[in-house]
């Protein structure tokens, strides 16, 4: 009975000390388990991340969108063109325009409210979002100024503004500007005009700041940030500066100063500017006897040569209205537009766009207009549509 119950006993220890034993062997093991699944959980996502495509750069992106594009569609990027007089919606369609550049008599008898419908109206017809623009410099160039309806006070020029409140009021007025453009549909003003005049009797002297170099370029670099921080894009012009010229709006123009005049008294607002991320550089008439002495700057690939090469700019380059008579008195219509993006534009402002895009086209098809180099003009203007919250992207 002792022996028995002593076994009993024993077995019971025995068992207990067994079951104590895999109790602490299972705890113990537990951090353990736990840590190697941890370990293996993360080397595998790892693993998993590592094997996903990397996500495709705005560019790519880009890139991709014109690579579907027809060659129609492509060209018809490179218009601005000036709203025509008939048929908006139709030309819209039918040359596939990259953006519409209203003047004073498509704002005529227009409100704020019937103005807001009618932008809206040509960018549902478009297959690709427009540029919508509009000479706002302020002073004698303002196209909303003529509408009481739209704007109960015009916009004054930058010089008056200056004189009155400095750069503090010219941030104000661009905020005014930047509102009201939003309001309407409106993505660029066409300014700051960043050529130099001091001389009153100038024709370009109103619409400048009326200050030398260093002032000049100093309101051009304030203007091109306010305008990047309210999201409007900026255009510097008229490249490389119009000096005391005459007015290429009504004659062939010939800039007869020299290079080292030039890079110093008429190109630094223009590299300032550019400096502060301006998004486009509008190119002049002006035939510029120091760079290219043969024909106006807007067609000259050696104007051009100092933006992208000297200045670094990477931006949109277009010429300014092709209608002006320092350019149609010079070469026709019809090979205006090639010739300017065959120096190296990107964008035309055209009221002859009819015309012009069956040139290019039929140059692009023989090869004497590179497809590249189309492509690489319509991806910068893809990418400001992009930057000014026109195309949307993964």
């Amino acid at each position: 009975m002792f022996f028995t119950t002593k076994k009993a006993i024993l077995a019971s220890i025995l068992l207990l000390l067994a079951v104590a034993a895999a109790i602490g062997l299972y705890f113990w093991e537990i951090p353990t388990t736990k840590n190697t699944t941890s370990s293996t959980s993360s080397k595998e996502t790892a693993m998993i991340e590592e094997s996903k495509p990397a996500k495709p750069t705005v560019e790519e992106q880009l890139k991709t969108i014109i690579s579907d594009m027809t060659l129609d569609q492509k060209i018809g990027q490179l218009f601005l063109a000036r709203v025509p007089e008939t048929n908006q919606i139709e030309d819209i369609k039918t040359y596939h325009l990259g953006g519409y550049l209203l003047f004073g008599r498509d704002v005529q008898n227009e409100t704020t409210e019937s103005l807001t419908k009618k932008i809206a109206s040509y960018q549902e017809a478009a297959d690709f979002p427009l540029l919508i623009g509009m000479d706002e410099e302020g002073g004698t160039v303002s196209r909303l100024s003529q509408n009481e309806n739209i704007l109960k006070e015009p916009f004054k020029s930058p010089q008056a503004i200056y004189q009155a409140d400095g750069l503090e009021g010219i941030k104000t007025d661009i905020d005014q500007k930047a509102t009201l453009f939003k309001q309407l549909g409106i993505h660029i003003g066409l300014f700051p005009v960043a050529d130099i005049s001091t001389d009153t009797n100038s024709f370009i002297y109103n619409r400048t700041i009326g200050l030398d170099v260093e002032g000049t370029s100093q309101y051009v670099v304030e203007v091109v940030k306010e305008l990047n921080k309210n999201h409007i894009g900026s255009t510097l012009k008229h490249f490389p500066g119009s000096g005391e010229t005459q007015d290429t709006h009504t004659e062939i123009v010939r800039d007869t100063r020299s290079l080292e005049e030039l890079k110093k008294n008429s190109i630094p607002p223009f590299q300032a500017g550019i400096e502060a991320g301006a998004d486009s550089v509008l190119v002049s008439h002006n035939i510029v006897e120091a760079i290219d002495k043969h024909v106006p700057a807007s067609i000259s690939p050696k104007i051009h040569e100092i933006l992208r090469d000297e200045l670094k700019f990477n931006g949109v380059t277009m010429t300014d209205d092709m209608d002006m008579n320092g350019l149609s008195d010079f070469i026709s219509q019809e090979q205006a537009a090639l010739s300017a993006l065959k120096a190296g534009n990107d964008m035309i402002l055209s009221s002859s766009y009819q015309k012009q895009i069956p040139v290019i086209k039929s140059a692009v098809q023989s090869g004497d207009y590179p497809e590249a180099q189309l492509d690489e003009s319509v991806l910068r203007i893809l990418t400001w549509k992009h930057k000014l919250g026109l195309i949307s992207l993964n």
